[in-house]
């Protein structure tokens, strides 16, 4: 068998990013959403509904392929709009909301001692939704953001990231890079700012490398009728109100990114090299060639490229389309592709 080493420049290495939507079977838009009736049943405080909801692409009680696309979740700094876990002594406000509040602050600012603040605005309470892990790659795609909000046909509002109109100036945190949430479309801001009203504060924040949205309910009331229950000790069940107007708006679009690696060798066989067969019945038993034809003209049809190591283990094959033809007139170039 004959081997040829690859030389350095024939090894290129290249990175590209891989773009698909976000949602099951790569649809581009999540128009209908549906619930768990047993999860959105909340009942009691340590159940996963007390805490979010999962939002799938068909109904989970007749479709057994239905997945979850995403969570939405209701976080009050001092544990409003939940139950508390118990009513004993000094339990007060320790609940499910509360947790919720707690988990995202330490999350994106690695302390529970920081509240979210949206521009001039630091509300008590925030919206989560957090996009299944499943759902994407590496991160989700800045720019691709489009969500429709609103409960009825004039009472909506749609929101994007500002990553194309502040391109290059998102701010970096635990969670990776944080991009403000605006309405607009695509990326692109609608207006000079990103507070919608006065007093508002601004919409929310993007995650991209973490995968969720962080949502100002104050400034999501002026436009899309949201008012979260904020009496404490109440299972007031206010994730549902983020996912009665995500319905509502009948519009959800966002991509996800893949980083795709790729080395690409080139095996590269001159007008010396490989003319000869490796097949065993080309020769005799004394290693004489049995076709006269192949000794002053020998012909080879190259098929397969296998690239080995050092100790001669087979590590890849490249199978080509159709055979080759080889001789001493001809040169080849095959360019095999490794995707990590």
């Amino acid at each position: 068998m004959s081997f040829v080493r690859f030389a350095n420049t024939d090894i290129v290495n290249d990175t590209a990013r891989l773009t698909t939507s976000t949602w099951t079977n790569n649809i581009n838009e999540l128009t209908t959403v549906f619930t768990s009736s047993v999860q959105a049943s909340i009942g009691s405080p340590t159940s996963s509904g007390a805490h979010y909801i999962d939002v799938y692409n068909a109904n989970p009680q007749t479709d057994t392929t239905a997945e979850v696309q995403y969570s939405v979740a209701y976080g009050h700094r001092v544990g409003s709009g939940s139950l508390n876990f118990t009513n004993a002594a000094g339990a007060f406000g320790i609940s499910p909301s509360r947790n919720i509040y707690s988990q995202y602050r330490q999350l994106v600012f690695g302390t529970e001692n920081q509240n979210f603040n949206f521009t001039d605005k630091t509300p008590d309470d925030i919206y989560v939704i957090n996009i299944n892990r499943s759902r994407y790659k590496h991160n989700l795609k800045p720019g691709s953001l489009n969500l429709v909000l609103g409960t009825a046909a004039t009472n909506t509002i749609t929101l994007t990231d500002d990553s194309i109109t502040a391109t290059g100036s998102s701010t970096l945190t635990n969670a990776g890079r944080q991009f403000n949430i605006v309405s607009g479309s695509n990326g692109v801001r609608v207006g000079s700012t990103n507070t919608p009203h006065a007093n508002s504060g601004s919409f929310g924040f993007f995650y991209p490398d973490s995968g969720f949205i962080v949502l100002n309910p104050f400034a999501l009331g002026y436009n899309s009728g949201i008012d979260p229950v904020l009496t404490s000790n109440n299972d007031a069940n206010n994730s549902l109100q983020l996912i009665n107007a995500i319905s509502g708006g009948n519009s959800f679009i966002l991509d996800s990114e893949e980083k795709v690696s790729s080395t690409y060798y080139f095996a590269r066989a001159r007008n010396f090299e490989f003319n000869y067969t490796t097949n065993p019945s080309f020769i005799d038993d004394n290693g004489n060639v049995l076709i006269n034809s192949m000794i002053d003209n020998p012909t080879s049809y190259i098929t397969t490229v296998g690239m080995y190591n050092d100790a001669g283990d087979l590590l890849a094959v490249a199978k080509l389309s159709q055979p080759i033809t080889k001789d001493f007139t001809k040169e080849a170039l095959v360019r095999v592709k490794l995707d990590y």
